[in-house]
């Protein structure tokens, strides 16, 4: 009788746990493993080359085989460029959206395919279902660290081919099994800096690619209270780093209430915060996740930011993929550039990119 063929699965190897993890699940389960690893930044020191060096030792604590590809390109035309582009418009952008549709489920996957895997798979928190013949994003059984809005601009087809073997499992039990295997990096701490690029000293970082122009922190009088290094480091709501206190009359904590960019004016407020609040919220580039028949008017939740709980609202969209968020309660500073990320129950129907906030 002749042997059943292993499907082969292709997994993105990032030097952390959760990835290191998924690749030991999928090679329990029967699965021929192969851990393939994205360099996706060019310069010297990138932390990628010490993730390039864990992944080896993951791999080999496995027993899988390993490579790595460079994405440099790719990374830097369709996510790179974006990035700075928003900045420069005084945005606040996320990169890891743009990355996972550009890289991670589009030049990976394809290049993953080509090389003969039935699957790719990854160490992301979510799920994929399937509904009307066409796979649909689920949140995962962690809440926690659920990465559906981080997959929000993911189109339909680079779901087809993909596993999610943490989809079931809680984070601590995933530090639990790397402990049980000894691998390198069970107790290495999850990466929270720009994907790909690492943690690094943001302002420093940026004012390698775009030149800053300092100016005055004003209050929502016109007073002078402070100096900003620049728009571009500050978003709406934000609290910490503002360099200013002590200023007389002061009541409450400082935040960033809005960028006034023609006269390079930085405007804050002290202690009410009823201004950053809103009701509504405009955007573009809607993207549907599946087959999904959208009403006019769809009674849903959503999430204007990853660290937030789901909100009750209202999505109208256009066909251009224009959109507008009606909410049930205001939501705080609701930031252009951000995505807005749509669910309807455990399923994540899209999302698309804030323009403006409505009071």
């Amino acid at each position: 009788m002749a042997k059943t063929k292993k499907k082969k699965v292709i997994i993105g190897m990032s030097g952390g746990v959760d990835s290191a993890v998924a690749a030991y699940l999928l090679k329990r389960d029967g699965y021929e493993v192969v851990g393939l690893f994205m360099h996706n930044w060019e310069e010297d020191g990138c932390p990628s080359t010490d993730d390039w060096r864990d992944v080896e030792r993951v791999c080999a604590a496995i027993g899988i085989d390993c490579y790595s590809v460079n994405f440099a390109k790719e990374y830097a035309d369709g996510v790179f460029e974006y990035f700075l582009n928003e900045y420069k418009a005084y945005r606040t952008p996320n990169p890891d959206v743009l990355c996972n549709r550009v890289v991670k489920f589009g030049v990976f996957r394809d290049y993953a395919l080509s090389l003969g895997a039935d699957c790719i798979a990854t160490g992301h928190y979510c799920k994929v279902g399937e509904h009307l013949a066409a796979p649909t994003l689920l949140r995962a059984a962690d809440e926690g660290k659920d990465q559906t809005y981080f997959l929000n601009q993911v189109q339909t087809e680079q779901l087809c081919n993909v596993m999610f073997p943490l989809a079931d499992m809680l984070k601590p039990r995933v530090r639990e099994i790397a402990a049980e295997l000894n691998l390198p990096v069970a107790a290495k701490k999850d990466s929270t800096g720009i994907c790909f690029i690492g943690e690094r000293k943001f302002k420093q970082f940026l004012k390698q690619y775009l030149p800053a122009q300092s100016g005055d922190i004003v209050d929502v009088n016109g007073n002078v209270v402070g100096r900003h290094d620049g728009l571009m480091y500050y978003t709406l709501g934000q609290r910490r780093g503002l360099g200013i206190g002590g200023v007389k009359g002061e009541v409450g904590r400082w935040f960033v209430l809005d960028k006034d960019v023609k006269n390079n004016r930085l405007i804050v407020s002290c202690g009410d915060e009823s201004e950053l609040f809103s009701s509504a919220l405009e955007g573009s580039g809607f993207n549907v996740i599946g087959k999904f028949d959208m009403p006019e008017k769809l009674d849903c939740t959503a999430k204007t930011r990853y660290r937030q709980p789901d909100f009750p609202a209202t999505l109208t969209v256009k066909s251009d993929g224009r959109f507008t968020i009606e909410f049930q309660t205001k939501q705080r500073a609701v930031t252009p550039g951000q995505y807005a990320v749509i669910y309807v129950g455990e399923r994540c129907v899209g999302g698309g990119v804030i323009e403006r906030a409505e009071k």
